[in-house]
């Protein structure tokens, strides 16, 4: 019987109980379906055998409550199933041959059916107190650490993008030591942890989980004579100045990650992310909605009230004329479309204009004289009429 096989059975469904079933309980059950399939009282039927098999085998685990247990505390951590008795089931232990579930089997060998390389016993090892092969004689590569860093852009290099320049310090391999550690260049490996870097640590019902060792700090090296630069840890500060690229079309506050651009990693493992926060400084004319950018625009009352065509700045581009129909508003927004910000398929929003009626402070000579006029001709218009009218409703 493989492994799977084994870890989809639900011992308690074999027997009829309750998963807090007591033991009397357990015993019972076990009793009355043994008496009904036990093979003297079923003589030459197959499959009241096999039901006898399965009852006896689910009895013998749910009936010692050591066995129990661990059974339970197995279907805890993998959903649905459990682990076989290992040979000799009255001695309490349990093998689990995860290669058997996954593919792979004990005949794989170190190769491991599934491509699994060294089995699945190297990924569990730390998980049920037991290494995997080699576990103890090599030590692991480390992924170097993340950095964040920030920049700051102007309004016009956050809608176009930029190339700039960003100096940071990170943690790189000591260079006096070439990332040993050990000032001659001949660390050690750990006697606690064996060079895997981890301990196991117990967690009851026969588990263990890991922890980074405490001797190395997880590098699995000692350094017999510490350097004296990075007083053994193999990692010291370093300074460096890169040319980062922002895409267009940034906002204020946003996270870009740039992958393999953090720290290094040790004994060949892969660099880090840097994460670049950006912040955008405001325009003095232009703001941004989204993939648009925004602006407003003075008008006289005489093109808001009888139309005209009025030219708008763009960002960085040539302006554009807009037409103002007759009767445009305070407060009404047009739309110049292709003149916003980049956005990630490349393509531009638009330029949201939005019409602001200049009223001026001194009116004289005959400026002054035709609004007198318009005043007495529009004299029978009230614009607040409705306004009234509303509130009154209300």
């Amino acid at each position: 019987m493989s492994t799977k096989d084994f870890i989809e059975k639900d011992f308690y469904k074999v027997l009829g109980v309750p998963k807090d079933a007591t033991e009397a309980e357990i015993k019972k059950a076990y009793r009355k379906l043994a008496r009904e399939y036990h093979p003297d009282a079923n003589k030459g039927n197959a499959k009241a055998e096999e039901r006898f098999k399965e009852i006896s085998e689910a009895n013998d685990v749910l009936g010692d409550p050591k066995k129990r247990k661990e059974y339970d505390d197995a279907r805890a951590l993998f959903g649905n199933g459990g682990f076989r008795p290992g040979p000799g089931a009255g001695g309490g232990t349990f093998n689990f041959d995860l290669g058997d579930l996954f593919g792979g089997g004990a005949q794989g060998g170190a190769g491991g059916a599934g491509g699994f390389g060294g089995g699945l016993g190297d990924v569990f090892g730390g998980l049920f107190n037991r290494g995997g092969a080699g576990a103890g004689t090599r030590t692991q590569p480390r992924r170097g650490q993340d950095i964040e860093s920030e920049v700051t852009l102007s309004f016009t290099e956050a809608v176009d993008g930029a190339t700039v320049p960003l100096r940071m310090s990170s943690q790189a391999p000591c260079k006096a030591c070439s990332g040993t550690g050990d000032k001659n260049g001949t660390p050690r490996v750990c006697p606690t942890c064996v060079g895997t870097g981890q301990v196991a640590r117990g967690s009851g019902g026969g588990f263990s989980l890991t922890d980074p060792c405490p001797d190395c700090k997880g590098r699995g090296l000692i350094a017999e004579h510490p350097c004296l630069e990075c007083n053994g840890s193999g990692r010291a500060k370093s300074s460096r100045t890169m040319q980062v690229r922002i895409p267009a079309g940034v906002t204020d506050g946003q996270r870009i990650r740039l992958r393999g651009k953090g720290s290094p990693g040790e004994r060949g493992g892969p660099a880090g992310d840097l994460y670049v926060v950006v912040h955008v400084d405001a325009h003095p004319v232009f703001g941004r909605k989204g993939d648009n950018l925004t602006v407003t625009v003075p008008v006289t009352f005489a093109e808001a009230a009888l139309g005209g065509e009025v030219k708008v700045p763009t960002l960085g581009g040539p302006p554009v004329t807009l037409k103002l129909p007759p009767g445009t508003p305070n407060g009404r927004t047009m739309r110049a479309r292709g003149k916003g910000a980049v956005r990630k398929d490349g393509t531009r929003g638009d330029l949201l204009v939005t019409v602001e009626v200049a009223v001026p402070k001194d009116v004289t000579g005959k400026a002054r004289d035709a609004l007198e006029a318009y005043r007495e001709a529009t004299a029978g218009d009230d614009p607040r009429a409705e306004l009234f009218q509303a509130a009154k409703g209300a």
